[in-house]
């Protein structure tokens, strides 16, 4: 029998494995866009809802990003100070390629829940109306770069992963405005990057000039938009138009037509996720003054360690929380369950008065003595009815007795 040799055994094995991977699920790229939309400017951009689900951000002065979820998706993100907003939505889209398309704030459910009670964490979890799937997305921001990660899942619960494809459609409102309609004011451009063999979805306005009083202190942004795993397709369009990635997934469950720049208008950028083999991946958006440091931001976001970032940014709102004093409880207002709790030993502090009293039934009462010297005899008057009220307190001390109204708001008449 001939022996095979240990070089040829070496390749054989390395060609099997090469050809696991090529064989591994993932969505197929498409070629790089190209053109320019040129159907700007665009439906009128306006704020996104002011009710917000969640707010973050890095408890530190290195990482000047704010984040904000309302409706169940990213919402408001404020760069570089905390008055400045960036983004109007940015949601997933949802397609089997054939027969729906699903937008998260128009087909999806959701819940919110806190994964740390002394950190401003956020998770969402958004839930097809149709039942087909569910996506699980945790906000965060990095504590040392001024980008916003999203870690998400998307669990198929029905079929496979493999049969759906999502999109991000990022919807931004750079340096506080986002241009479109007749006026176009504040309008933005996108255009495409690469860097480490991605595509990234870029977008800027660069005009600090304002006719806001007291503000001086504006600075060019631009954005930057990556995912873990290098997108499949990225295209820019401006909103309600034909370039819209939204209204092509909507018309044909696709992107039919992609380019690589849109210039002057309300920006929409779209991109397809890969959503490999188990369905998770985290999407970065960063932010700079030129499109070299928020690619820089994004990019280097997605290169740290995810648990170390994870950590660093719940350490910075534990020490925080370390340092706050525990706040006394106000009488005023607050059931008598709550004050029991903060002194489980006694009962709540309570003013005491006499039993109420009633006035007779007149067919009972005694007849009114004769006026003398033009005064009512004191038995003639009746006392007024009192009552027992429940002293509130604005500010109370909590002591081994049990609690005390040191400052009563609402002092209870006696009645003599």
């Amino acid at each position: 029998m001939r022996r095979r040799s240990p070089l040829r055994a070496r390749l054989i094995a390395l060609a099997v494995l090469l050809s696991l991977t090529i064989a591994a699920p993932g969505v197929a790229r498409a070629a790089a866009p190209t053109g320019t939309a040129a159907d700007g400017p665009g439906a009128l951009s306006h704020f996104d809802l002011a009710r917000k689900d969640c707010v973050g951000t890095a408890r530190n002065r290195t990482s000047k990003v704010w984040f904000t979820v309302a409706d169940g998706v990213l919402s408001d993100v404020y760069y570089p100070t905390n008055d400045t907003t960036e983004n109007e939505t940015l949601q997933y889209v949802v397609t089997d390629g054939a027969t729906f398309t699903d937008l998260q704030t128009r087909d999806m459910t959701y819940t919110v829940r806190a994964l740390d009670d002394r950190a401003l964490t956020c998770r969402v979890t958004a839930t097809a109306k149709s039942g087909r799937y569910r996506i699980v997305t945790d906000y965060l921001t990095d504590p040392g770069r001024p980008t916003v990660l999203l870690r998400s899942r998307f669990d198929a619960l029905r079929g496979a992963t493999g049969d759906y494809h999502l999109y991000v459609r990022f919807d931004p409102t750079l340096n506080g405005n986002g241009g479109g309609g007749d006026g176009n004011g504040g309008a933005d451009s996108g255009d495409v990057a690469t860097a480490g063999g991605h595509t990234l979805l870029v977008g800027s306005d660069p005009v600090t000039q304002t006719n806001a009083a007291n503000r001086d202190y504006a600075e060019p942004v631009f954005s930057a938009l990556d995912a873990s795993r290098p997108f499949a397709e990225v295209s820019n369009g401006f909103a309600g138009q034909a370039s819209d990635g939204l209204k092509q997934l909507d018309a044909a469950h696709a992107l039919t037509a992609t380019f690589a720049k849109a210039d002057h208008g309300n920006l929409v950028q779209t991109a397809e996720v890969d959503l490999g083999a188990g369905g998770a991946f985290d999407l970065a958006l960063g932010f700079g003054r030129d499109a070299t440091a928020a690619v820089a931001a994004a990019r280097g976001t997605l290169g740290a360690d995810p648990g170390a970032l994870d950590a660093a940014y719940r350490r910075g709102w534990h020490r925080y929380d370390a340092g706050l004093v525990a706040q006394r409880r106000p009488g005023g207002g607050v059931s008598r369950a709550d004050w029991d709790a903060s002194c489980p030993s006694t009962t709540s502090a309570r003013t005491t008065s006499r039993p109420p009293r009633t006035r007779r039934s007149p067919a009972r009462s005694r007849p009114r003595s004769p006026r003398r010297g033009g005064r009512r005899s004191p038995r003639a008057t009746p006392r007024t009815p009192t009552s027992a009220p429940t002293a509130r307190c604005s500010r109370a001390t909590c002591t081994r007795h049990g609690p005390r109204c040191s400052s009563p708001a609402t002092a209870p008449r006696r009645v003599t």
